[in-house]
């Protein structure tokens, strides 16, 4: 049977304040939430070929997902422009986050019951999307999990214009999944560049208008380079 781990009460507070906007899935949303109560995604990694605790890149295994209010930038200073890196060294990228990103959530025809979110890059900076993205539908209480064999064998990075992908999961196809449900909102977190950080501004991509379907079976891929790749899990 599965198991599922319940959302910590400051990361639903974080996705509730965003849940209460109009849905209108636009990145302004999202970066707005960040000053009221930024969501920090714990990523408890266990340890992996004897690294335990190790962030070798960005791409450890499944985990849990803690919130805590108040670790974000203060409200207005998001998206503001970085200082420029001393010379001689090499400026550092930033997180993929819903301020310098659009982001789109749409049901593909194959593989049935799956779902395909693009990241598209946005900003003037090179950007990484670290880990997997946290998905809530609606008023959610339990964490989708990774599907562990679509780990990347790096970081998934994007240069401005450049677009990452995450499939997933939505319901089992023979119909064995439990609490069977179609949502009309969904929440995307992002994770920082290194566990129990915070990745930035949350975003609310826009449902089709009939809602998305899914049951107790629910996974989400890695971040990766390639669409095709993200829709074969």
């Amino acid at each position: 049977m599965r198991t599922y781990r319940s959302l910590p009460v400051a990361l639903l507070a974080a996705l509730a304040l965003t849940a209460c906007q109009d849905g209108t899935g636009t990145k302004d949303e999202g970066a707005a939430q960040s000053g009221q109560a930024s969501a920090t995604v714990t990523a408890t990694h266990p340890a992996e070929d004897g690294n335990s605790g190790k962030d070798t890149n960005g791409t450890n295994g499944a985990t849990s997902v803690s919130g805590t209010q108040g670790t974000g930038s203060a409200p207005g200073t998001q998206g503001a422009k970085a200082k420029e890196a001393p010379k001689g060294t090499t400026p550092t990228r930033v997180s993929c986050n819903g301020s310098n990103t659009t982001v789109t959530a749409q049901p593909v025809r194959r593989p049935v019951n799956h779902m395909l979110i693009t990241v598209k890059n946005t900003g003037s900076k090179t950007c990484d999307l670290t880990y997997y993205p946290v998905l809530r539908f609606d008023e959610m209480q339990w964490v989708p999990q990774p599907i562990k064999d679509s780990k990347p064998q790096a970081v998934t990075t994007l240069a401005p214009g450049e677009s990452g992908y995450a499939g997933v999961s939505l319901s089992a196809a023979d119909g064995s999944g439990e609490w069977g449900t179609t949502s009309h909102k969904l929440t995307i977190g992002f994770q920082g560049r290194t566990p129990n950080s915070d990745g930035g501004p949350l975003a609310i991509p826009t449902l089709p208008a009939k809602g998305v379907y899914y049951d107790s079976t629910l996974t989400v891929t890695y971040w990766l380079r390639d669409r095709d790749t993200a829709l074969t899990y």
